[in-house]
């Protein structure tokens, strides 16, 4: 099971129903009429044994058993457990885990901080190792949380650890320092700038010593000038010149490369700048100045343009956040307009925004008309017709007329700062390769020592060589032997492929499902809103009881006012366009996947579907052929009716959205199945299924039908569920990848998804598959030539045809190779 949650809102179960079995459902512990108030509490666990997906699906089935949870959050990575409940007690929690064994160890959280912190020197995988081994052990340290992106780490620990932890930091010299706690915002921070002259410098001089060097060589000049003969004040120059100019070299552009790899090796950590600082010392030490100051010069000038070149992919999300403007004109109390900036804004505000302008912050128009580009949010082509009531947001371009609008977030609760956040978040979920790349490396460089040892001294020992040429094999071994190359080619590609896809309107909450997509083999699709537009229309009206039209109307409209599922609407909709006086309801109930009731002038009624009248009372012969021959033409059917008879029957008719047939044929063409669940009768599920062309569909399902034929697909590969990111949640909680009807950016389809398509256009998941296999081919080319390249250099080492400076260019060029590759994913 994935590591996400769903949850219901008790403001939205109150008046959600089932009033027909093409509702959205939910399982009835979860979904069910809730009081005004609840009272909710939280417990928070540290489960040290809970490292994979594995036990979290084990806790995940054990503890769905205790109804009284509401919530439960799983941090792999801190191995963490948190439970939102309406428990009185926990016992039964920790008894459950124990059952498992899967030891709780409570959290009090209010004796736990989070501290943020900027690392400057933080900017890929490596460092980042190099923390955790650093954090992890320590006393008081719960949790550490990466993003790479902003250069910041957030630590969760005791409160008095925190300066022990921020002594350890100071340790590893990578300019970490201490922006806030308790996750207060914060904002991003630069990278340190490079040391262009130093650079520039250390390379002169060790071109000079590597020029000496051959002049010594040589002998003389090229004018003829016996320079190895030239002894001023008795000193034979040339002998020390390379040296001397090689050692200046080294140490002004290898101090920070000697210090960090000192660190690592200090923390028990064999990194790349470990490498690096044995081998230009072990080049110097055999007399190979001017070669070692050449590798250091080289190293340096790599490390600079790899993390210019990965600063790239990071503005590629961070500069999304420069598409809202700073101010907006809003109006003030004195009914005057003035320019505000956007962090100063209140909710509620009133904003004007001009032909042309940028919008700066989310909210509902009030008043005017105006087409609107969202491709930064959406990724639409086409702006979009605004109006009155219509919902705008920030980053997005009013293109023609003037309108004001309310503003319903702060700049910093935006649907586009939200995009940014979940997008880096994103970056913590790392896709199966990724997590395999970075335990090969943390193996595979204390292997490249141990080999380099061996081959410096087995020949020696051994057969008889010569101890200088094998100690420089094995110099060349260790250069040649740098992971970065191999660590950098996944990052760099995932964060191209998520920063892709984000332009493209689809949110990928992690490399994990972006890995995943790939192998998808079947999508469900709800139908409601997924497939269909969400917004059926009442078609028919058929009077089969004693009430005359008008009550009878009144009295279902009334119960289906209540809801807010599109059928009940639809049957609500039609009764206010028509004038229709309602009546009170009390105790209005919903009963899943059939309908729901309530009591109306001390009488129990009822609206909902055929299963539902079955239940209650018996179907006379000729209802039932009402009701078949209305649904053979596609409608879906709903009954109001007590517990003598029936009244009235509704037919309600939803339209199928003009691109779902469209994104279908792409799936078949992409290789994918397609299957339809729906909750509707099987007349209105077929006709549905026929225009759209899905491969099968089932009818007639409750959520736990729904749950289960998620089930039954997992068994034969991967398989996606698409819904509306909270009542289809346990098929989508289950699936391998849930995708989420966005809306645009509802908080909730951001916060629950897996991948969320931020226009609700079914035609982004074959361009997110698509995107899927270009990453995994880009991650797969990478990975090649990263190892393949290292396999033709440790070749020619063994061979003696390689040298240092040589192992050094390979090791940048398949540096710059699978970076460079790992961008095109930015433009799939």
């Amino acid at each position: 099971m994935n590591n996400r949650n769903f949850a219901v809102a008790p403001s939205e179960t109150k008046e959600q129903c089932s009033c027909c079995s093409s509702c959205h459902e939910v399982p009835e512990h979860i979904y069910q009429e809730q009081p005004e108030e609840i009272s909710s509490s939280r417990a928070v666990y540290i489960i040290a044994n809970m490292c994979c997906p594995v036990e979290e699906a084990l806790i995940r089935k054990k503890l769905s058993g205790i109804t009284e949870i509401t919530e439960m959050k799983f941090n792999l990575m801190k191995r963490m457990l948190t439970i939102d409940h309406e428990l009185t007690d926990t016992t039964c929690i920790e008894e459950a885990l124990h059952s498992i064994n899967m030891a709780p160890q409570p959290v009090s959280q209010s004796n736990e901080s989070v501290s943020v912190f900027s690392v400057a020197g933080m900017c890929c995988p490596a460092e980042e190792g190099l923390i955790k081994t650093k954090l992890l052990p320590m006393t008081g340290v719960t949790g550490l949380e990466f993003n790479l992106m902003k250069r910041t780490m957030k630590v969760r620990h005791s409160p008095a650890a925190l300066p022990e932890i921020s002594k350890a930091l100071h340790s590893l010299n990578m300019g970490a320092e201490l922006i806030n706690d308790n996750n207060e915002e914060t904002n991003d921070l630069k990278a340190p700038e490079t040391q262009w002259g130093k650079i520039a410098a250390a390379g002169i001089l060790a071109v000079f010593s590597e020029i000496f060097e051959l002049m010594h060589d040589w002998g003389s000049t090229p004018l003829g000038f016996d320079i190895n003969n030239w002894s001023p004040w008795g000193v034979n120059v040339i002998s020390y010149l390379p040296m001397i100019l090689a050692v200046i070299a080294i140490i002004l552009g290898g101090f920070s490369t000697y210090k960090k790899g000192w660190i690592a090796v200090k923390n028990m950590r064999l990194n790349i700048n470990a490498l690096m600082s044995v081998a230009v010392t072990g080049a110097a030490i055999i007399g190979q100045y001017p070669e070692a100051a050449m590798v250091m010069v080289l190293f340096n000038l790599s490390e600079v343009i790899e993390a210019k070149a990965l600063d790239r992919a990071r503005n590629a999300i961070k500069n999304l956040m420069a598409l809202a403007p700073e101010t907006i004109t809003v109006l003030q109390e004195d009914g005057t307009w003035a320019e505000v900036d956007i962090r100063e804004v209140a909710i509620g505000a009133n904003v004007r925004v001009k032909p042309g302008e940028r919008i700066g912050l989310d909210g509902v128009i009030t008043d005017g008309h105006s087409a609107v580009n969202q491709a930064p949010i959406t990724g639409e082509s086409i702006p979009v017709e605004k109006s009155a009531g219509d919902t705008v947001f920030a980053g997005t371009i009013n293109e023609s007329g003037s309108f004001r609008f309310q503003v319903t977030a702060g700049a910093t609760d935006s649907a586009i700062a939200r995009i940014i956040h979940a997008v880096e978040e994103a970056q913590g979920s790392r896709a199966p390769i990724q997590r395999f790349i970075d335990i090969f490396a943390k193996y595979y460089t204390p292997a490249v020592f141990i080999a380099a040892f061996l081959i410096a001294v087995i020949p020696p020992i051994l057969m008889g060589h010569e101890w200088i040429p094998s100690i420089y094999t094995a110099l060349v071994i260790l250069v040649i032997g740098c992971p970065c190359a191999l660590v950098i080619s996944t990052p760099v590609t995932i964060v191209s492929g998520l920063a892709a896809a984000t332009k493209a309107g689809i949110l990928i909450k992690g490399g994990i499902f972006l890995e995943q997509g790939r192998k998808l083999e079947w999508l469900a699709l709800d139908k409601t809103g997924t497939i269909t537009n969400g917004k059926p229309k009442q078609t028919d009206f058929v009077l089969t009881g004693s009430l005359d039209r008008t009550k009878a109307v009144s009295m279902a409209a009334s119960i289906a006012g209540r809801s807010d599922h599109p059928v009940s609407r639809a049957i609500a909709d039609n009764a206010k366009e028509n004038n229709i006086t309602l009546t009170d309801v009390r105790d209005f109930k919903a009963i899943p996947g059939r309908g729901v009731s309530g009591i109306i002038n001390e009488q129990k009624w009822y609206l909902g579907n055929k299963n539902l009248i079955k239940e209650i009372l018996k179907c006379p012969p000729e209802l039932e052929e009402k009701i078949i021959t209305l649904e053979k033409r596609g409608k879906t059917i709903v009954a109001f009716f007590n517990n003598a008879e029936v009244q009235v029957l509704f037919a309600v008719e939803d339209t199928v959205k003009n691109t779902s047939a469209q994104a279908i044929s792409m799936l078949k063409k992409a290789g994918v199945k397609t299957l339809m669940l729906t909750g509707d009768n099987e007349h209105a599920a077929k006709a549905i299924a026929e225009q759209v062309g899905v491969d099968s569909f089932r009818s007639g399902l409750l959520p736990e039908d729904k749950l289960n034929v998620i089930k039954e697909l997992g068994k034969s590969g991967k398989v996606g569920m698409v819904g509306d990111g909270i009542n289809d949640a346990p098929a989508l909680a289950k699936a391998d990848i849930g995708f989420a009807m966005a809306a645009a950016g509802t908080d909730t389809a951001i916060e629950t998804a897996d991948v969320a398509l931020m226009d609700d256009d079914l035609r982004k998941i074959p361009h997110f598959i698509k995107l899927s296999k270009a990453s995994f081919g880009i991650l797969v080319q990478n990975i090649t030539f990263a190892l393949g390249i290292k396999a033709v250099f440790f070749t020619l080492t063994l061979m003696g045809a390689a040298t240092m400076w040589m192992a050094v260019l390979a090791d940048v060029g398949a540096s710059m190779l699978v970076i460079a590759n790992g961008l095109r994913a930015m433009h799939k």
